[in-house]
């Protein structure tokens, strides 16, 4: 299970008592979902509701494996974000590159996220030698950047497979009752899945947005589920502060920005969990940054960054507080070989595990932050795997949702992210 540790202003732990009362208000508001926004709180029981569909969604996914060398997701922000967050931390980075027939799953690609030519042209130069399906994911169909996307690598699918075939290498997960994408997909008699109307995209990833990928990628849905299921029942047992962990984490972020900490630097020393930061990011951007309030969440892979980011953090504006997603264990072993020259002078670190060493490195940067007026939040993990990443989902999302209920918004909508497409219209010279 996860747990949480606050190395902070030590002031900050009286005000658990003294704001208890509002994280009750807010605690009650998202688990009765009566409060802002509460008509999207279908993501609250996705972990119990969505096991019915499992196997569905299982035999989905081994039809797109058996036809495909490559699955192009189509989407963007949660409609695909989520996926990648848990595909990126759990596959083996070279994987593409191990050529190991026995552990054969399809390469999972990403469309639909930008609008750079450059990558959609190499995208379908890859694409042309391969045998490839398309999963594209859009609540309206009508979202530009995935919108054009899918047009293109449709009609490049039909080209190569025709018509009648495409169309059962395109699966659709979309409204259930309305949209364009919903349109096409009854009138081409595509495989189609639903997002749920009470269940907004940076709050997808337990839905056939999220699991379908993830399942074609060759990780277990279910254990996923198992570990969202264990932090729902946690965080839904006790209003009790000091006993919930999500409600102590968004108590955290809500005094430290009282604070005027007003950035939040969520960093792993797991590469793997580079994308489930983005995810983060997503998550709470759009649910937080609303009337002008709100954290800005920004992340780090460290020791990376360390060499490119430590020097600010060390010493910069004093406006940021930094979180840790803390992994205790790793699955592999890598020993530092001795050298008898010595000339880089590591051989005292021979008998240590390079895991050990990380560790190290982790609590040393945590001890130099807090010495130069960084706030420090840890969450830690027992290991990366699929039940770990389910928990840690779900976490972040009752945090968001309290986090949200604290500072009075409505932490389910996205208002300011049709500002940019207005002017984008406007410009291209789209009618109306």
């Amino acid at each position: 299970m996860i747990t949480t540790k606050y190395r902070a202003d030590s002031a900050l732990l009286p005000f658990f008592t003294y704001y208890s009362e509002a994280v009750q208000q807010a605690y009650q508001q998202i688990i009765t979902k009566t409060g802002k926004g509460h008509e999207f709180s279908g993501w609250l029981d996705l972990p119990e509701t969505i096991s019915v569909q499992l196997s569905e969604i299982e035999h989905a996914a081994k039809k797109l494996k058996q036809q495909s060398e490559t699955v192009i997701v189509i989407g963007i922000g949660g409609s695909y974000l989520g996926a990648r967050a848990v595909i990126e931390a759990l596959q083996n980075p070279f994987a593409s590159m191990a050529n190991d027939p026995a552990n054969f799953n399809p390469d999972i690609l990403y469309a639909g996220h930008t609008l750079s030519e450059d990558y959609l042209y190499n995208l379908l130069q890859i694409i042309d030698n391969k045998e490839y399906s398309l999963i594209v994911i859009s609540k309206s169909g009508t979202t530009t950047e995935p919108a054009i996307a899918f047009r293109v690598l449709r009609e490049h699918c039909e080209r190569k497979y025709g018509k009648t075939n495409a169309r059962e290498r395109i699966v659709a997960i979309t409204d259930g009752n309305r949209g364009a994408l919903k349109m096409m997909a009854q009138e081409e008699g595509y495989c189609t899945f639903v997002i749920p109307d009470d269940v907004g995209g940076r709050y997808s990833v337990l839905t056939p947005a999220g699991l379908l990928p993830i399942a074609v990628a060759g990780f277990d849905m279910a254990h996923l589920i198992a570990g969202a299921q264990a932090m729902r029942q946690h965080v839904l047992s006790t209003g009790n502060i000091l006993q919930n962990c999500a409600l102590q984490y968004a108590l955290c972020r809500y005094l430290l920005y009282g604070q005027h900490k007003k950035i939040e630097l969520m960093a792993a020393y797991e590469p793997a969990l580079y994308y489930f930061i983005e995810w983060y990011k997503q998550l709470f951007g759009e649910s937080e940054g609303k009337e002008n309030r709100g954290i800005f969440p920004a992340g780090a892979i460290f020791s990376t960054d360390l060499h490119s980011l430590g020097q600010y953090i060390q010493e910069g504006e004093r406006h940021l507080f930094e979180t840790v997603i803390s992994v205790e264990k790793v699955h592999h072993h890598v020993s530092i070989p001795y050298d008898a020259q010595n000339l880089d002078g590591l051989n005292y670190l021979q008998k240590r595990s390079l895991n050990e060493i990380n560790r190290i490195a982790e609590e040393g940067t945590r001890m130099a932050h807090l010495s130069g007026g960084v706030p420090n939040l840890t969450v830690t993990i027992p290991e990366i795997n699929e039940n770990s990443l389910g928990e840690l989902i779900f976490f972040f999302e009752f945090s968001c949702a309290i986090s949200g209920s604290l500072l009075k918004i409505n932490p389910f909508d996205q208002p300011g992210v049709e500002a940019y497409k207005k002017n984008m219209f406007r410009l291209l010279g789209k009618e109306g």
